[in-house]
C-alpha cells in the first residue's frame, strides 16, 4: 500500500521554528514533485510549497515565501517542509502530498497521493 506519512508537528511559541518530515512507505516518489499544503479549522486546505522531483524547482504560497523552505532528500524521506518565524495564522493541519509528474504543483488536483495530516497540527 502507497503511503505517506507526516511527522514533526507539535506546540511552538509565535517566531519559533519547526520542521515537517513527511515519509513514504509502498514506493519511491523520488521521480515525482511533491508540495506541502495546511488546513485551518473552518477553512479550505491551502497551498503552501512545492518541490521538483531533483529538488531544483520549488515555489511558495505568498504568505511563507521568505520564512519556509522546503528541501528533499530523497535517499530518505521524499520532502520536508522547514518552517520559520510561525505566525498564529500558521495554526493549522498540514499535509505532504506526491504529484504524479516531476514538475511542482501549486493546486490540490495536481496531486495524488496524501498523507493523513492530523499527527502534523502545528499550532503557535
Amino acid at each position: 500500500q502507497v503511503q505517506l506519512v507526516e511527522s514533526g508537528g507539535g506546540l511552538v511559541q509565535a517566531g519559533g521554528s519547526l520542521r515537517l518530515s513527511c515519509a513514504a512507505s509502498g514506493r519511491t516518489f523520488s521521480s515525482y514533485g511533491m508540495g506541502w499544503f495546511r488546513q485551518a479549522p473552518g477553512k479550505e486546505r491551502a497551498f503552501v510549497a512545492t518541490i521538483s522531483s531533483s529538488g531544483g524547482s520549488t515555489y511558495y504560497a505568498e504568505s511563507v515565501k521568505g520564512r519556509f523552505t522546503i528541501f528533499r532528500d530523497n535517499a530518505k524521506n521524499p520532502v520536508y517542509l522547514q518552517m520559520k518565524r510561525l505566525l498564529p495564522a500558521g495554526t493549522a493541519v498540514y499535509y505532504c502530498a506526491a504529484t504524479r509528474y516531476a514538475t511542482i504543483a501549486i493546486v490540490t488536483t495536481g496531486y495524488t497521493t496524501w498523507g493523513p495530516g492530523p499527527q502534523d497540527t502545528v499550532s503557535s
